[in-house]
């Protein structure tokens, strides 16, 4: 436990405060509740020490990991808004995984994508390591390739036409391809 967190404990002691979410993910993840882990707005950990996010956390708003440590996802993570995951160390996103809004992976990383991923918004893989596509892509807007190792390899066209024999699509532009 770190100085902070028992601060933040001696408040909630003696004052009736509660300890914020952020303080508990960072410093106590272990404590905390069911309901806890089902957050109504957004959570924001840009910039934090994090490394690791607890099994079944649901945010219903943004998550915003962007600038952190973490290499990983947990099981059964659910993401109403959008999630932000550049300039982090993530390796792998979760098996059928689905988001609201927007991804963000500039900066990231890993080669591929899982197979039957879900976006509600955009997909932004600029500068980024991904040099394939996945099974059963689902975009609902626009695909963001810039400087990455698909767009260098293909041409827009070849790029569509696999995300579509794979099952997928994506429903506004394709952008950083030539």
């Amino acid at each position: 436990m770190s100085n902070i967190y028992n601060l933040f404990k001696f408040l909630e002691k003696k004052r009736g405060t509660e300890t914020p979410l952020q303080v508990k993910l960072l410093y106590a993840p272990n404590e905390l509740t069911d309901e806890e882990l089902n957050v109504e707005g957004h959570l924001d950990l840009a910039l934090t020490k994090i490394t690791s996010l607890p099994n079944n956390l649901q945010v219903r708003g943004d998550l915003d990991l962007s600038y952190t440590s973490i290499t990983s996802l947990p099981d059964n993570l659910q993401v109403g808004g959008n999630l932000d995951l550049s300039y982090t160390k993530i390796t792998s996103l979760p098996d059928n995984f689905k988001v609201g809004g927007d991804i963000g992976l500039t900066f990231t990383k890993f080669p591929s994508l899982p197979d039957n991923l879900q976006v509600g918004g955009n997909l932004v893989l600029n500068y980024s390591k991904i040099s394939s596509i996945p099974n059963n892509l689902k975009v609902e807007r626009s695909l963001f390739l810039d400087n990455t190792p698909l767009a260098k390899k293909y041409d827009k066209g070849k790029i569509i036409k696999m995300i579509l024999n794979k099952g997928g699509y994506f429903k506004g532009n394709l952008y950083g391809v030539d």
